[in-house]
């Protein structure tokens, strides 16, 4: 005679531990100036007046664009990879497993 098959299932908890979010961004202020052959002046001055010296970083238009479109793109993956971390911190959230009642 054959030894009777026993099959049991057995419920395994994962162990995977959720993280603690990052701290949240806070981006320091930014002083924009547009500066134009009319108040360029103007401008110079009042930078002068604030910092102590003059220097400045420009952009083009088409570079600000490229600027504001980047920015954009990096919100969209930022909230891209929320979504993933979302799912998976659900996925490894402990539930409760699901009872059968069996009929008579």
């Amino acid at each position: 005679m054959e030894p009777e098959v026993v099959v049991t299932t057995e419920y395994v908890e994962k162990t995977i531990p959720v993280q603690e979010r990052p701290a949240k961004v806070e981006m320091p202020p930014v002083d924009w100036f547009v500066i134009t052959e009319e108040n360029l002046d103007a401008k110079l001055e009042e930078v002068k007046t604030k910092t102590g010296q003059i220097v400045f970083i420009a952009i083009t238009p088409k570079g600000y664009e490229n600027l504001a479109l980047g920015i954009g793109d990096l919100r969209r993956y930022i909230k891209q990879q929320q979504s993933i971390i979302a799912y998976y911190e659900e996925a490894v959230t402990p539930t409760e497993p699901e009872t059968v009642e069996e009929k008579e």
